[in-house]
């Protein structure tokens, strides 16, 4: 205990450091890394962490070619230990009308007839169980809680968990498997709870078991970059599609492709209010008319007229930065580009379509660029391409990229040749990520553990390290969350952001070596570790301030 105590003492000390990781030197930078080195240095950086056996693995094959086959991950077979985890997570593969109709926002309360009496209250778990299985339930280990709800029919298993106070039965329904989750969620009235379950799981289970991990890495650095946020209205039964479809094909392709698909999909039309921007005039005589092809009658009810807000992130955020040489009128010239770009069933099934009755169709200048009048969704994509090709863009990208792959505060000489490789390819990112790997810099002494692991990587390269078996993902999200970092929940449009300040304070340092010492010690649900030897020293391997950078 004494030693606990006093090494949390000297952890909390360690904050400071912490802070300055990432503010290395320009001499660092030009330092370069030992050979040796270079492996761990790469797992740490185009994936989440190195597990038992992967140093020596890309020893073995060599590191430009382990690089490569990164780089390319369609050449590398899916790990069937994955596929086995994602198989009963049955919602990942739906469109937005099949996740619409199958799990609802709201489940549909039954009705009931007419002369039938009122209806039961509901049993407490008195009714239920015996005083023994009610402290079995409550105070025995989760395995033994969830190896008793299992062993119940599904009608009693119901009727428990109904019962139970909702501190209780989040842990189990978390530890539980998917088709337990499924079970009870449908019968507690809560069916698009699923939704989010199978989302969060499968960002776990992808990035602890995946091969394909500079893959994974893009698919949270891109979505990080063009964020939504899963609890605002209907967004949670979009998000999975989102990630799927408009950023996953995308992390290693053209970023104008990306762009693209962002502004069209339903989340991002709906996180960033888009689907309610209109041209005021347009709205007006649409209303007058009452109807007609493309005419949207709940947007009708709720138009304000012009909304700025997907213009102006669009511009700061995901393309030529804040300091990118826009103006106020770009940004309302951009918003009146986008007017018309809307969404039919935004609350179920939504989809995109084109209101060319709401498009403000008058000329437009958009950074210096004229676009003529009289035209209609080719505006938006217009102001799309435009922004991709813009020298500031490739700045921005390039900057951020490095910023997330190398240190805090990157060499501008480095982030200038790939911001160049940006404009040369026309935006290939993975010719981008290739200048960057391939650069001095990345493999130097300056970016060697540069970098403070947000706690999603520490949670995971955590259970990397320690070849945990995870049989519940969940858990270990609700670590992630405990550590500040909620997976698809960061309200604000600029994702979480990427540099030690963001993620160091006492409390934060105090959770992380509480959580790495309940890992090492088997204290984790749903991550079952096996450890040669002593296992609090493993702990406070996994809290060392060496361990918390990467």
């Amino acid at each position: 205990m004494k030693n606990s105590l006093a090494f949390s003492r000297l952890w909390l000390l360690a904050a400071p450091a912490l802070l300055l990781t990432g503010a290395g030197s320009d001499n660092a930078f030009t330092r370069k890394l030992a050979k040796d080195r270079k492996p761990e240095h790469t797992l740490n950086r185009l994936a989440f962490g190195a597990r038992p056996g992967d140093v020596e693995h890309v020893q073995k094959i060599g590191l430009d070619k382990w690089i490569d086959g990164q780089l390319h991950p369609e050449r590398i077979p899916a790990n069937p230990l994955l596929v086995d985890r994602l198989k009963p997570l049955a919602t990942l593969s739906l469109t937005l009308a099949e996740v619409a109709e199958q799990y609802p926002l709201k489940a549909a309360a039954p009705k009931a007839k007419k002369g039938s009496a009122a209806a039961p209250p509901a049993k407490t778990l008195r009714d239920l169980l015996t005083l023994d299985e009610i402290r079995q339930l409550r105070q025995g280990k989760p395995e033994e809680q969830l190896d008793f709800l299992e062993s119940l029919d599904k009608e009693k298993r119901i009727a428990v968990l109904n019962a139970l106070p909702l501190g209780l039965r989040r842990p189990l329904l978390a530890g539980g498997s998917p088709e337990l989750r499924r079970e009870a969620l449908a019968a507690l009235g809560r069916p698009a709870a699923m939704l989010t379950a199978d989302l969060v799981e499968a960002k776990i289970y992808r990035a602890l078991y995946s091969d394909r991990q500079l893959e994974e890495v893009l698919v949270d650095f891109w979505f990080n970059h063009f964020n939504v946020y899963l609890n605002k209205g209907p967004e949670r039964l979009m998000v999975a599609a989102y990630e799927r479809d408009a950023i996953r094909p995308y992390v290693l392709g053209k970023f104008s492709d990306m762009l693209v698909a962002t502004a069209k999909h339903p989340a991002m039309l709906y996180y960033l209010d888009n689907w309610q921007s209109v041209d005021p005039k347009a709205m007006e005589a649409v209303v007058k008319r009452r109807g007609g092809a493309g005419f949207n009658k709940p947007l009708a009810k709720k138009a304000r007229g012009l909304n700025e807000n997907y213009a102006r992130e669009l511009m700061e955020l995901h393309t030529v930065g804040v300091d990118g040489g826009y103006t106020q009128e770009d940004v309302i010239a951009v918003a009146r580009s986008f007017t018309g770009w809307t969404l039919l069933n935004p609350r179920g099934g939504a989809s995109y379509i084109f209101a060319g009755r709401l498009h403000d169709k008058t000329e437009k200048t958009v950074l210096g660029n004229k676009i003529a009048a009289g035209r209609g969704e080719a505006d938006g994509i217009e102001v799309l391409a435009i922004l991709a090709r813009h020298p500031s863009t490739a700045r921005f990208i390039s900057r951020k990229l490095a910023r997330r792959f190398v240190a805090d505060q990157p060499p501008q000489a480095l982030v200038d040749r790939m911001a160049a490789t940006f404009t040369k390819t026309q935006g290939d990112l993975r010719e981008v990520l290739k200048t960057m790997i391939g650069s001095p810099e990345f493999f130097s002494e300056g970016a060697h553990r540069a970098k403070l692991k947000s706690p999603f990587e520490l949670v995971i390269s955590a259970t990397r390290a320690l070849n945990a078996n995870v049989t519940s993902a969940l858990a270990l999200a609700a670590r992630v969350e405990a550590l500040g970092q909620p997976l698809y929940r960061k309200e604000e449009p600029t994702g979480y952001y990427d540099t030690a300040d963001e993620w160091t304070n006492t409390a934060g340092l105090l959770a992380r070596l509480n959580f790495a010492t309940a890992l090492a010690a088997n204290q984790v649900q749903g991550a079952q570790v096996e450890i040669a030897g002593n296992a609090a020293k493993s702990g406070l391997a996994l809290a060392s301030p060496e361990f918390q950078r990467r």
